[in-house]
């Protein structure tokens, strides 16, 4: 895995891309992409779930893609890029 994040980096600056890297353990599919709260841990078994704040339905999958990609927003930001 290692290898392969150090090719995505080369490459990524080669081309001109900004890379950045989401922390292993970052409660992407916990917390509510909608409002941003956290709702805490659920079984894997558990693929949609509905947030207890703002009553969105969020798919887990879908939910930690769009937090990933939120947080790779605010890093590149926050770093004045």
């Amino acid at each position: 895995w290692s290898a392969f994040v150090a090719m995505l980096e080369y490459k990524a600056a080669r081309y001109g891309r900004t890379f950045v890297r989401i922390g292993r353990f970052e409660p992407t599919s916990q917390v509510c992409s909608q409002c941003g709260v956290k709702d805490g841990p659920k079984p894997l078994h558990v693929r949609v779930w509905e947030c207890g704040a703002c009553g969105a339905v969020l798919d887990r999958d879908i939910n930690a893609a769009v937090n990933v990609a939120k947080a790779a927003g605010l890093a590149v930001s926050a770093c004045g890029a």
